[in-house]
């Protein structure tokens, strides 16, 4: 682990080194406490505020000038968020990212430009089938980010798992699932990786987004 331009490395930096190894190794990175507890805990609420105030929307596959709703496909809602017009919850969960894309455009030069987030919600038995976070009309999502925003009793029996679909050294499938307990971040190649969410007994809580390039 390098020290960036000669500054001291600091906690916040080392989560971000341990992500950099992951991504560049393995294709993804699982962070636990990636999120403070006290900030889950308003973005919980927030996003649930929003939601009974009803300003959720059915999600869609494609991308957001290219919409069409198959519940057969996936079965969450989800708000788009808007870093300009954003509140205090999800201020502080701008702020966590766009330090470590800081970081990780002055360390690694990745060139991120954009990025994009959205509350979702996910029904208790609702899903999101196997898929690729990339577009044939526009590849310029590098990274994907699921943040979870659950209550603090998520226990594996409750499901709602992401599964990544990996490759092992002789290219055989190797599927891996990562619940989605609070705090946790889920950092992985959107270009590369196929995934799909499993059906969970219960509401299941979380910011999903991606970092661009231009």
């Amino acid at each position: 682990m390098k020290e960036p331009l000669g500054q001291p490395i600091t906690l916040a930096d080392a989560t971000y080194e341990t992500i950099i190894t992951d991504v560049l190794e393995k294709g993804y990175s699982v962070m636990d406490n990636f999120l403070s507890a006290s900030t889950v805990k308003l973005l919980r609420n927030d996003l649930l505020w929003q939601y009974e105030d009803d300003q959720f929307k059915k999600a869609a596959i494609g991308n957001r000038t290219n919409e069409v709703i198959k519940s057969g496909i996936r079965g969450d809602f989800i708000l788009w968020m808007d870093e300009t017009t954003a509140n205090g919850p999800q201020q502080l969960f701008f702020s966590r990212i766009n330090d470590m894309v800081q970081y990780l455009n002055r360390t690694c030069y990745l060139g991120i430009f954009r990025k994009e987030f959205h509350y979702a919600l996910y029904p208790e038995g609702k899903f999101y089938k196997r898929h690729l976070d990339a577009f044939q009309n526009d590849d310029r999502r590098k990274l994907s980010i699921v943040c979870y925003l659950n209550e603090n009793d998520w226990q594996a029996e409750h499901g709602g798992e992401l599964v990544l679909y990996l490759k092992d050294g002789a290219g055989a499938e190797k599927p891996l699932s990562i619940y989605p307990f609070p705090g946790r971040a889920v950092i992985f190649e959107s270009r590369v990786l196929e995934h799909e969410v499993k059906p969970a007994n219960r509401e299941r809580l979380s910011i999903t987004g991606w970092l661009k390039t231009q």
